[in-house]
């Protein structure tokens, strides 16, 4: 290579990938010095200076030029290398910064190889890998298949960064949404949760953000178009779309969809509802081994009982009991509370089993000293209100 022909090169590269002139002459300028070193001489006090202009290249020891005759042929080849280095290390950072951006989204990718039990998926500028646990288990893939994947992560492997690609993670079913849903993207409709069995069946909850816009009408589409095109792409996993509230029965009877619920009992205190449902809408409400119960349990985070109509007397006897034990124990603690014990001392009692001035009083007080977490000063505190 011509000193024209690197100053050319060296041009044209930095304006086509982006480099700045000054980062890859710097980058030249010390594969320089080490190719000088490697057969010349061992000084620490070596550097290299490189005319942009002509290309021209020099090796200088504490301020003497000691570039070797023929050192521009070296030069040229080093040049080459660093270039090309160069160029695959920007190029690489601009990809992995670019696809930075975009975990969390979903792409269209291209069905590359496999390499073991992992998919490697073409996604244009990059490669992305598809481990064993971000795959559905009833998809068979093939080469040359055409996917939608989530950008899930980027994470370090052993050659550099990795992008990380999943078709079995909830956020995919969201991200097609909005893709074909214009409500979505708009604002005016919002996926609220999912909750997802990849490859068998997902519970999508939506809610309006603007007055007179239905939300489950916007994601079906027209004729079922909308929600259609969802299902095909991940190869006809079944939907349910259902309406988000605030109101937590409201949600938990909108969950157990296309089950019809009677009623429901719900215990905010420990996010556990019962509901009850006709003979004929039991099997409909827990579905196939548990399915529709389990998902619509993951959907609102609540505990849900499914019973029968008839069940329900016995249920709210039970109810009453339960609030009548939890109201007893209540009362119990607000009067060991009363009696002027510490919050403290009270609940390390109650772990001990005495929950009331009754049961402290029929404790020994040798049992007492032995209960951990009651310390001499807590021992006279109770001894005072005990006298």
């Amino acid at each position: 290579m011509s000193r024209n022909e690197f100053v050319a090169a060296l041009k044209q590269v930095c304006a086509e990938r982006g480099l700045e002139t000054e980062v890859v002459l710097e980058a030249l300028r010390v594969a320089l010095v080490a190719a000088y070193r490697k057969d010349h001489d061992e000084s620490e006090d070596l550097s290299a200076t490189i005319d942009p202009e002509t290309g021209e290249a020099n090796i200088y020891e504490k301020e003497k030029n000691v570039t070797p005759p023929g050192f521009g042929r070296i030069a040229a080849q080093t040049a080459k290398q660093v270039i090309l280095q160069k160029i695959r290390e920007a190029e690489k950072t601009a990809i992995v910064s670019d696809f930075e951006k975009k975990v969390g989204l979903a792409v269209s990718g291209l069905v590359q190889r496999f390499e073991g039990q992992n998919v490697i998926v073409d996604l244009g500028k990059a490669s992305g890998i598809m481990p064993p646990q971000e795959k559905v288990p009833t998809e068979h893939y093939r080469l040359n298949q055409r996917l939608k994947v989530l950008i899930k992560k980027i994470r370090e492997g052993k050659r550099g960064p990795e992008i990380i690609i999943s078709r079995s993670d909830k956020d995919l079913v969201k991200q097609l949404f909005d893709m074909e849903v214009p409500e979505i993207r708009s604002g005016a409709v919002e996926v609220a949760a999912i909750s997802r069995e990849p490859g068998s069946r997902s519970k999508v909850a939506v809610k309006s953000n603007q007055q007179g816009v239905d939300p489950i009408g916007s994601c079906v589409g027209q004729k079922g178009v909308r929600v259609q095109s969802v299902t095909r792409e991940l190869f006809d996993e079944k939907i349910d779309l259902v309406n988000f509230s605030e109101d937590p029965e409201k949600f938990v009877v909108a969950s157990l969809s296309p089950a019809r619920v009677s009623d429901i009992k719900v215990n905010k205190k420990k996010l556990k509802a019962t509901v009850y449902v006709g003979e004929d809408q039991l099997s409909l409400a827990i579905g196939k081994e548990g399915q529709n119960a389990r998902l619509a349990a993951k959907l609102t985070g609540w505990k849900i009982d499914i019973k029968q109509e008839k069940d329900r007397k016995d249920q709210e006897s039970d109810n009453e009991e339960e609030e009548k034990t939890e109201a007893k124990e209540e009362t119990e603690s607000n009067e060991l509370i009363a009696s002027g014990l510490g919050k403290r001392i009270v609940s390390t009692l109650e772990k001990a089993g005495i929950k009331s001035i009754e049961d402290l009083k029929n404790k020994d007080p040798k049992e007492l000293v032995k209960i951990k977490g009651l310390g001499k000063k807590a021992l006279e505190e109770i001894e005072a209100v005990l006298k």
